[in-house]
């Protein structure tokens, strides 16, 4: 019998033992960059926010997305979900950005090296199907219960589609381009910030779509683990059996992920037409 999960726990235990001051101080930063959110979501009136929202949707998605948008975050006020609502969406933007900063930079690298997009390949196919309560396990190790482990399990769960889509958009940019912009004296970095990014943005964005919307689905099961949010809420009306309870948490998650999904697609698409 292969018993490989001892293995893996000896390895978990022995980065807690030697690793705990990186992990300490990780927990700290994750943790104030989580808060940040919090504060800046918490601090400004719902019905700015509200405001705000609709205004980025019919600019991004059109006018039928922000007349929904007012009437999807006006139904979750009035279900009193508000506050559980912004704290699942700064769990989604911080999961989002911290996604975003490892792995657009990891796109580039797999575009740009094969050698790494042979190593990497199979890394992100093991981050993508490995069942998304796995995830919690170490992270609850590593950083107890509350919002740092959720968003290190998000960040796992969410990274693989911006990594592949980052490293497609920069491969489909046209080769006379990259050539044309090389014979012009165009640096490996000008090349890349001037040429191949911007030609490249609407494949990244769509990737950044998907981060979105993965980070929203793990956000709600990271609940499990004290995460808060929309998805406490659907828990308690699973393991309280409140059938109503439950199902207004999900029509409230249902609502945000239609929101932030339609304006991230109409990003991706505008950007588009303009090219």
């Amino acid at each position: 019998m292969i018993n490989i999960g001892q293995y893996i726990e000896i390895a978990i235990n022995w980065m807690m033992v030697h690793f705990s001051t990186f992990f300490d101080a990780v927990n700290t930063g994750i943790g104030s960059f989580i808060t940040g959110f919090q504060h800046i979501l918490f601090g400004i009136p719902f019905y700015l926010t509200i405001l705000v929202l609709a205004a980025i949707a019919w600019v991004k998605a059109g006018r039928g997305i922000s007349i929904f948008t007012v009437l999807g975050l006006l139904l979750i006020y009035g279900m009193g979900f508000w506050e559980a609502t912004m704290q699942t969406l700064a769990l989604v933007l911080s999961s989002t950005c911290l996604a975003l900063i490892f792995g657009v930079p990891l796109g580039i690298w797999t575009a740009n090296s094969p050698r790494a997009d042979k190593i990497l390949r199979p890394i992100l196919d093991l981050m993508q199907t490995m069942p998304a309560f796995v995830y919690l396990i170490p992270a609850v190790l590593f950083f107890g219960l509350g919002t740092v482990p959720g968003v290190f399990a998000t960040i796992i769960f969410a990274m693989p589609p911006v990594v592949r889509l980052t490293g497609l958009g920069i491969r489909q940019v046209p080769k006379n381009v990259v050539e044309a912009s090389r014979s012009f004296g165009a640096t490996r970095w000008q090349l890349l910030y001037k040429v191949q990014l911007p030609l490249a943005l609407p494949t990244i964005l769509t990737g950044v779509n998907q981060t979105i919307m993965m980070s929203l689905s793990m956000v709600v099961i990271a609940a499990m683990i004290a995460a808060g949010g929309l998805g406490e809420i659907v828990l308690k009306g699973i393991t309280q059996m409140k059938i109503g309870l439950g199902f207004e948490g999900g029509i409230a998650v249902v609502i945000l992920a239609i929101i932030l999904d339609r304006i991230t697609q109409g990003m991706a698409g505008r950007k588009n037409k303009q090219d």
